[in-house]
């Protein structure tokens, strides 16, 4: 009976380890081999899956194995293990030393031979900020066992003399910011609920910044964190655009009144895109449908651009209404193509006298929730050269003093931010540093809505991975590690606020260890 029972299990045994893998490896052997749709399972078919499988976890398998640390893009490791750890534990060290590769051109900051010390700079730290940072228990191979704990952190603000003021002599309700570094433009509905929810509680306990509502106009999320906001404002006018699509001033002074809402930005393009946005049908819940006066479930796709204006003229009679009807500052965002595009703005503001309260240059390397890839890979000056130029162009038309310049595009660490800020930059941008914040790992699928982490989703299923009550912290965090770092880069460069980088401070140096520093955009560079 023994030996019966050894030999049925035996039997159970083989056909579940070879026969049955065998039956579906001949099936699929035979159905491969007549198909007529791929020629590799035609002649390969048990290979040809294995070079699918391969095709399909490649990304995972490259950014958490074959990659070194200075090779992912569109960031990587390093950059992202700096948002993660500056959220997770406000912690910035690192030990033995850099793995930049120093023979490759590049740009650095210029270190001053007698730095500031802390006490010397000119750093606002009142109110305190209290948060949540996590500890460390215990971290061994395959765990990792932690615990949040109650902080109180300085805040980091600018000295109020040092403040930046958007509007300051053109509208009756200027914005004033205590932090150089805000939230770039992320939509209600490329974002979920939860993520917009998270980021408006920890950019509003951290304050001294503000967030942009991305072009999805203002949902209920937003007001979240009583955070001060850039309305963003795109071709497809919505939060302020009639059913017919036509662009509605009542609705416009109705969002001009609402006491969150700081100032406007009109979005001509952005740097992955040079279009309007896009959302797939299945993001567009009723909700999303509402805030933005659509019909929900429908693909959205913003124009290429506003019918409103068709030239730098009749944007800056725009943007001149605007200011006049809402009172509150308003800019614009644009990615440079050319230096004679970017002079041919300028000169407009020059001819018109109709100067934009602030300037948001997105470098042609920065993200988006979905863009076409001839769009985000070959379209659009990248930040460091765009924002030279413009800087430039502003002070030959002798205006450079009559507005600010907004700077994006994968500045998600203070040495970067610094930089920004030394090639013209007075406050900059941040978008996926803030996604990662919340728990972003850089699938790049955010425009499927099937996000792993309920970021750049509005399924629930997907959502459910994101907490916003701890969530909320890491932001928070985040940005003030940001803030810190920036006044430790300003520090070592001798200065006592980061509101007075220049050109000065900044050095390039070519991979034939030339070095350009202080020079014009096209020097600097070349």
């Amino acid at each position: 009976m023994l030996v019966k029972g050894l030999l049925i299990a035996l039997i159970a045994i083989v056909a579940i380890v070879v026969i049955i893998p065998l039956l579906i490896l001949l099936r699929i052997f035979f159905e491969d081999g007549k198909q007529e749709q791929h020629s590799i399972l035609r002649n390969y078919p048990i290979l040809g899956r294995v070079r699918y499988f391969a095709e399909k976890a490649g990304p995972e398998l490259r950014q958490y194995l074959f990659n070194n640390n200075n090779e992912g893009k569109p960031f990587n490791r390093l950059q992202m293990e700096y948002v993660y750890k500056a959220a997770k534990y406000k912690a910035r060290m690192i030990g033995f030393g850099s793995e930049r590769d120093f023979e490759n051109d590049g740009f650095y900051i210029v270190n001053d031979m007698f730095p500031k010390q802390r006490e010397e700079m000119r750093i606002e730290q009142k109110p305190k900020i209290k948060t949540k940072l996590y500890q460390i228990d215990n971290e061994k191979l395959f765990s990792r066992k932690e615990h949040m704990e109650d902080a109180e952190i300085d805040p980091y603000y600018l000295a109020d003399e040092d403040a930046v003021i958007l509007g300051k002599d053109t509208v009756t309700q200027p914005f004033k910011v205590k932090g150089l570094i805000g939230q770039s433009a992320m939509s209600y509905g490329a974002l979920g609920d939860r993520a917009i929810t998270a980021l408006s509680l920890g950019l509003g306990m951290a304050g001294g910044t503000w967030m942009n509502t991305g072009e999805g106009s203002v949902s209920p999320y937003h007001l979240k964190g009583n955070v001060d906001l850039i309305m963003q404002i795109s071709s497809g006018l919505y939060g302020v655009r009639t059913k017919a699509g036509e662009f509605s001033w009542e609705l416009f002074k109705q969002k001009s009144a609402m006491e969150n809402i700081k100032a406007f930005e009109l979005k001509l393009a952005q740097g992955a895109k040079q279009r309007g946005g896009h959302v797939e049908a299945e993001k567009v819940t009723e909700e999303i449908a509402e805030i933005r006066n659509l019909v929900p479930h429908q693909t959205i796709n913003s124009p290429n651009r506003f019918k409103e204006f068709t030239d730098a003229k009749g944007l800056l009679e725009f943007v001149d209404k605007m200011r006049s009807v809402g009172g509150k500052p308003v800019g614009t965002k644009i990615v440079i193509g050319s230096e004679e595009q970017a002079e041919k703005y300028v000169q407009a503001m020059k001819e018109t006298d109709i100067v934009p309260d602030f300037i948001t240059i997105d470098g042609g390397e920065g993200g988006s929730g979905a863009t076409y890839y001839e769009l985000a890979v070959s379209v659009g000056l990248p930040a460091f050269s765009a924002l030279p130029m413009l800087d430039d162009l502003l002070r030959k038309y002798d205006l450079r003093d009559r507005t600010h310049i907004i700077a994006s595009g994968k500045l998600l660490t203070p040495d970067k931010i610094a930089m920004a800020l030394s090639l013209g930059a007075d406050l900059v941008n941040v978008a996926r540093g803030f996604m990662m914040s919340v728990g972003c790992i850089m699938a790049e699928v955010c425009h499927t809505n099937r996000c792993p982490t309920g970021v750049t989703t509005t399924d629930p299923r997907y959502q459910k991975a994101l907490y916003v009550d701890e969530k909320k912290y890491r932001v928070c965090n985040y940005i003030v590690s940001l803030r810190e770092g920036l006044f430790e880069m300003a520090e070592v460069t001798g200065i006592d606020s980061p509101t007075k980088f220049t050109r000065q401070h900044i050095i390039y140096k070519s991979r034939f260890r030339e070095v350009a520093q202080g020079k014009s955009s096209s020097e600097l560079i070349h």
